[in-house]
Order: C-alpha cells, then structure tokens, then sequence
C-alpha cells in the first residue's frame, strides 16, 4: 500500500469543515457528536460523559456547555485532518477570534511534529475560515467559582498515581477522571480512591478505512485533546482546580526537523501548560486552575517517589499496548517488553525496587534481552533520535542506567546484558556519572505553577526520599 501524496490530497480536499456539533443529556449521560466534512469524506466522532444529571446542566448553563462541546470538537479536529492535510479549515460550529486561531495555529504546527517528520511532510500550519453567524462576543468563558476540589486525570501509570498520593498528603478533596478506561485503567483508578468521572470517545472507523486506503496517518497531539476535556469534566462536577501529571521531561524534545525541534510530548510541556491555562481562562472557564503538580521534577525523580508506594505496583502500567484500540478489551496484555515505554519505565524504577521486586512488577528482566540493545542506544541519545514515546530525556536516562548498574552489582549476581553493554561501550563516555546521578536527583525546576502549599508537599516528599537513598550527598533541594 503506497501513501496518496501531499500535492493530490491537497487539489482533491482543499478544505477541512468542522460543519457542526450536537449534544443531549439521557439516561445520566451526556453525550455529543460532531460532523467534520472535507471533499467527498465525512466523519461523525461519538463522545459520552457519564453520570451527568439536569442540576449539573442547569448549573453551568447550555451555552456554556455548547461551548465546551464546541471545544472538544476543535480538540478532535487533527485526528482528521491529518488524513488530507487540507489547506484551509473552516468553521462553521462556532466562533474563534484571531487569539483562539492562533492558539489552534500553533498546535497544529507544534503539535503535530512527529506527524509531519514521519510522513517528510513540510510544516503545514492551516488558514482558518469563520463562517459562525453568532455575535462576536460567543463564545464567553464561564465565569462562576467552583469548590476547592481538585480534578485528576489518570493515565494508568506512575506518575498519575504520585499525584493522586501527593493530593491525599496534601489534604485536598480530589476527583478522578478517566478517558476510554480499559481494565488496567479501572484497576488503577480503583486503587487511587475516591469518585471517578468516566468519558468514553468513540473515533469514527471510516477513519480507520482511509488509512488502508493510503491516506496519512500518524501522531496527533493526544495530551492537549485531555486538556480540553478536563475543563469541561472539572466544571460538570464541581471542581475549581485540575492537576495533571506532566513532568519536566516532555521539554526536552526528540529530533530535529526542517530547523525545528519536533518534540513527541509537546502537548505535555510547559509551554503548551502555559498556553492552554492562558486559553481556558479567557475562552472556557474562568475560575478553573490548571496546573502540572508534577513539573519540577523529572520522570527519574518521579519513580523514585514512586518506588515508596509498592500497593501500585501489580495495577500501574505505562506500555502503551493494552491501550490500543485492538487490544483494549484484552484483559491478559500487559507489560509488552519490547517498546520504548517499558525499558524505560523499568531502567527508571530499577534503582530503587531492586531486581527481585523489578521482575514482579515487570514479568522479566528487560536488561537481559539483547534485542533491546538498539533500543537502550537511543534512549541514552547514542542513536539518530530519541524514540518517539512519553520516555526521559536523555542525561536522566543515562543516570538511571548507571543507577541500576549500581544496584545490580550490589545484587552480587552477573551483569545482565544491557547493563554489560552500558558499562563497558557507553558509561566511560559520560564522566563521573555518580555525582552526576545523585545532582540530577535533587534537581528541581523552577518553571512551574504550583502554589507553595503543593510545592511545599512535592519539596518534602523528594527531599525525605534523597534523605534515604543519598545519605552521602546535600539533599537540600
């Protein structure tokens, strides 16, 4: 099957049409649909927000929830569009000012990275069309105060689940919120605690038929579609403020491309964080606080914190393959082993369970498998890019590598064989890799958004582990 080429997608579908959305509340659902149109395709993607009654819509108001549905239809648009990459999108389901179409500018150029790099596409940023009728000022942000709780996407992997354990630290009455739960995502959330609101998002298969068909396909910035329906969530059920579980890590990204860096977790940076806490201020709901609790540390610091809570660890898990749309309702699939997620999940949280407890969690030891060798060189930035997955930056993936290899000697057993690798080809490399790991350890970044009472919390429960595992280093962090 060959790719149908850039030139005649763009003669055949010149235009991207958001045509319309709808929305009603039955049977304690809320549930939406959206038409997007371009040449002689149309797609017709199903949301469904469960446990929705008539005094949360009377609350909040239909127009309000018009346009948080008119937003989650934005947030669908790139699953579509990258099929034809029209040139023009026009929208005829609402209104967008030259603030908003800049903000959805910018995702589709940023956003969309990978995608453009994997199909050696150039940069295509789309003109946006405004065919809404309605007056100038639609739509306004809702603007009434909500309850000081706080709503937790989860993810089914480590890091929502340190949130969740620095929520319950902190004292905050908190809200759990899950996309599409499969049974690993259900096991997670059961173990988190507390209520849990519940979306499910049905993508049209014609989507599906055209990628057998040769039209483009690839990655669309996943992260910033949760975004927007965690606004919408935290509004439905009452809650003034939204943790996320980004870390520092999603800055750093993963290839150069054209001139410009194409970052695989844009939509988890800082910058989108900042950009979209600025958006859904003035376009969506103005009292609900958006924030990373997770920012100043890195996806090395978070396992280690994570490492202190060995309840999670027969529920999480961070591959990516029990979540696929084949594999969804598959109870038995678990860690695959061999993708970039999982070597890198296991190197980072390696250094604190020790290898007996790894295998428990894992199934296998990772380091034992030589097939993951290529793997292991792009992950410590040996290779031409870094993988394309939600993985550490490069200086904390060689950190957690000479950890482990620390931690494995100590087990006074025969070095595995990526470890064998690490040690003789690559550690001789990267200088005093023991100050350098234990420095990277304390770290913390200042570019956040944290109030001082989640600062405080995250401060001291880092600080309180650096106390246990680097005993020889200043662990004022």
């Amino acid at each position: 099957m060959h790719k149908i080429n850039l030139r005649y997608l763009r003669k055949k579908y010149p235009e991207f049409v958001y045509e319309s959305f709808n929305w009603s509340a039955k049977s304690g659902d809320l549930s939406a649909n959206f038409l997007f149109l371009t040449g002689d395709r149309e797609f017709c993607p199903e949301i469904s927000i469960c446990g929705i009654d008539k005094k949360q819509i009377k609350k909040i108001g239909e127009e309000a929830i018009s346009n948080f549905v008119f937003h989650l239809g934005l947030a669908e648009m790139p699953s579509y569009w990258k099929a034809v990459c029209a040139p023009k999108i026009v929208v005829n389901a609402g209104y967008l000012d030259k603030t908003q179409i800049k903000f959805w500018q910018d995702l589709f150029k940023r956003g969309m990275g990978q995608f453009f790099f994997e199909n050696k596409l150039p940069f295509i940023v789309p003109e946006f069309e405004i065919n809404f009728k309605r007056p100038r000022k639609y739509p306004c942000p809702l603007v009434q105060k909500f309850s000081s709780r706080i709503l937790a996407p989860m993810g089914g992997g480590k890091d929502s689940l340190v949130t969740a354990e620095l929520l319950r630290k902190a004292r905050q009455k908190t809200m759990l919120f899950a996309l599409n739960p499969n049974e690993s995502l259900a096991r997670v959330c059961a173990a988190a605690g507390g209520p849990c609101a519940t979306v499910f998002r049905q993508i049209d298969p014609r989507l599906a038929v055209m990628k057998k068909e040769g039209f483009l396909n690839g990655h669309t910035p996943f992260s910033s579609l949760l975004s927007f329906y965690s606004v919408a969530i935290a509004a439905l059920f009452d809650c003034g403020r939204i943790a996320i579980s980004q870390e520092r890590s999603s800055n750093e990204g993963n290839v150069k491309y054209l001139k410009k860096e194409i970052n695989h977790q844009y939509s988890k940076s800082f910058d989108f964080e900042k950009k979209f806490q600025a958006y859904s201020k003035k376009y969506l709901a103005e009292n609900v606080d958006y924030f990373s609790i997770l920012r100043p540390l890195y996806e090395l610091q978070i396992a280690m914190l994570f490492s202190r809570y060995p309840e999670y660890f027969p529920k999480f898990i961070s591959c990516n393959k029990p979540f696929t749309t084949k594999n969804r309702q598959n109870k038995n699939i678990g860690w695959c082993g061999e993708c970039p997620k999982c070597l890198s999940v296991f190197v980072m949280l390696y250094p604190f369970v020790a290898e007996k407890q790894a295998i428990k969690i894992f199934s296998k030891n990772f380091f034992e498998n030589k097939k993951l060798l290529p793997l292991m060189a792009q992950l410590l930035g040996e290779g031409e890019a870094k993988p394309f997955e939600c993985v550490g930056t490069f200086a904390e993936t060689r950190a957690a590598f000479y950890l482990s290899l620390v931690a494995a000697k100590k087990e006074g057993r025969d070095l595995p064989a990526l470890l064998q690798v690490f040690e003789k080809k690559f550690l001789p490399k990267y200088g005093d890799m023991k100050s350098k790991s234990g420095k990277l350890l304390l770290l913390w970044n200042k570019n956040h958004c944290l109030s001082e009472k989640f600062e405080a919390t995250l401060r001291a429960g880092l600080d309180d582990f650096c106390r246990h595992f680097l005993p020889d280093v200043d662990n004022s962090v």
